[in-house]
């Protein structure tokens, strides 16, 4: 399976989807102009993946900030990691970025998902 990888932009965030070297990662800030368009080639590629997945996948978001059109993109990005077998999600968040941690800890009520919350 191909990986995908996306460098940031100020407006975009990083991603690193690479099951060959086991990580998988999204980070930096997410207000892209068209997030469905953006995030399709990601949640394509997580669904494909979750058929067939490592033996163990840790899934690492280092998000600073992301608006309201991207919240609801990560959220459908958990629901598809909740179909992968042996995931765990590190949520990491600034020490002094509270609206971070909170937004972490209400995606974990939310999926049905362990999401560890790690403070930086």
């Amino acid at each position: 399976m191909d990986s995908i990888i996306i460098s940031a932009t100020e407006d975009t965030p990083g991603i690193r989807l690479d099951a060959a070297s086991d990580i998988f990662e999204i980070s930096g800030r997410s207000l892209p102009e068209d997030v469905t368009k953006f995030y399709k080639p990601i949640l394509d590629w997580l669904e494909e993946y979750a058929s067939s997945p490592n033996d163990k996948t840790v899934f690492n978001f280092k998000l600073s900030y992301f608006n309201t059109a991207s919240s609801k993109i990560i959220l459908d990005i958990l629901m598809k990691l909740e179909a992968v077998k042996d995931i765990s999600i590190k949520w990491h968040y600034a020490s002094d970025d509270e609206d971070m941690m909170e937004a972490g800890e209400e995606y974990a009520d939310i999926v049905d998902v362990p999401i560890e919350l790690v403070e930086y």
